[in-house]
């Protein structure tokens, strides 16, 4: 019975796996990456929270101050005189004095997640009723408000959000960050897409009328949520707004030195995600394919079971190398095998705890993604 048991358990475990892997490659293969743009549409004001100095933060930053758009703000915030993000923008500012480039320095905090309290700061000095928020770490084209605001001409539009790539800085751990987003985050989220599902919203970008968050509470209602981003999106779905998945594609910068720190972003986001979703956290694990479809081979143990670990090993392949192609990121041939069971470790930590670490902030995480210090 125990090995019957194990058999069965095994078969469940290949047959997710290779599901999840050819629905993956499908929702990869149809997804279309070509904007339609806005030639000219009402002004707009970019939100760009920032903290220290990112990678390439000028080089970041100026690619806002160069948009093909005619009329647009961008109003950064910090929240600390000395943050050398200040003298970036200030740089920038000399560099370009005709465009309308704004400075918030205020440390007012409304709650325990520290970039929303930034964004409610910056928000009473943005001046345009379109907003397009922008994580520190994201680069655009000069096409892309262009872009992103074009949906909010549909007053049946919530928000717009868009997917991102990866642009490693440094070493293996920064890789292996890249590698998570490109093969496993990019392809979940247009599955979820193709079956019909946007419950999601991406702090990378977020475009919404300022009529719409007002109506969703402000930044005030989500100054103490971790998933901040995800909470913008499932209320202006409970007004019975649309969340639009944007073709645009922006660049985020992944900067992680040591493996302490890739294991803390990642552990943060995949607790995050269990504490908002634990069911549809419970069931991604079938995501993490090839490792899944090993443990269920070797569970099996026939040769039928191994032929399907060979053809997840093939698919797996195929899913690499079609994300990144889609995305216009490197592939990582010698990198991906890690990055599978490291992501399956992780998924497994996910469950072992509700605390995680944000920049300098250890943070506890209620049931409904609440957050507050942690002393631990």
């Amino acid at each position: 019975m125990a090995a019957w048991v194990l058999a069965w358990i095994g078969g469940l475990l290949l047959g997710g796996a290779l599901t999840v892997l050819a629905a993956d490659l499908v929702a990869v293969r149809v997804w279309r990456v070509a904007p339609s743009v806005l030639e000219s549409g009402p002004p707009v004001s970019i939100l760009k929270p920032l903290y220290g100095l990112e990678p390439d933060l000028y080089e970041i930053l100026r690619t806002f101050c160069v948009q093909d758009y005619p009329c647009y703000e961008v109003v950064f915030g910090i929240q600390d005189a000395k943050d050398p993000a200040g003298a970036v923008v200030r740089r920038l500012q000399a560099e370009f004095p005709d465009r309308d480039l704004v400075l918030v320095v205020n440390d007012r905090l409304i709650g325990s997640n520290r970039k929303v309290c930034n964004l409610a700061n910056i928000l009473e000095r943005a001046r345009y009723g379109r907003l397009v928020l922008a994580d520190a770490d994201i680069s655009v084209g000069p096409d892309y408000v262009r872009t992103v605001a074009a949906p909010l001409a549909d007053a049946g539009v919530g928000i717009v959000t868009c997917l991102y790539r990866g642009n490693a800085h440094g070493g293996v751990w920064s890789r292996l960050g890249s590698l998570f987003i490109q093969d496993w985050f990019v392809p979940s989220v247009l599955l979820a897409r193709l079956l019909g599902q946007s419950g999601f919203a991406f702090g990378a970008t977020i475009a919404l009328r300022r009529e719409t968050l007002a109506a969703i509470g402000g930044f005030e209602a989500f100054a103490s949520h971790l998933a901040d981003d995800y909470e913008i999106g499932a209320r202006t779905r409970a007004l019975g707004l649309r969340t639009v998945l944007s073709p645009y594609v922006v660049t985020t910068a992944v900067a992680e030195p040591t493996f302490a720190d890739l294991w803390a972003h990642q552990l943060r986001w995949l607790r995050t995600i269990r504490l908002v979703n634990p069911a549809g956290y419970a069931a991604s694990v079938f995501s993490f394919a090839l490792p899944v479809a090993a443990i269920g081979g070797a569970l099996v143990g026939s040769a039928w079971a191994w032929a399907c670990v060979f053809l997840a090993l093939v698919l797996r392949l195929m899913l690499h190398w079609r994300a990144c192609r889609r995305l216009g990121a490197h592939a990582q041939w010698g990198l991906w095998p890690v990055a599978d069971l490291l992501l399956l470790a992780l998924w497994v930590a996910g469950f072992l705890g509700r605390r995680v670490r944000w920049r300098d902030q250890r943070l506890a995480v209620g049931a409904s993604g609440s957050i507050k210090a942690s002393r631990e």
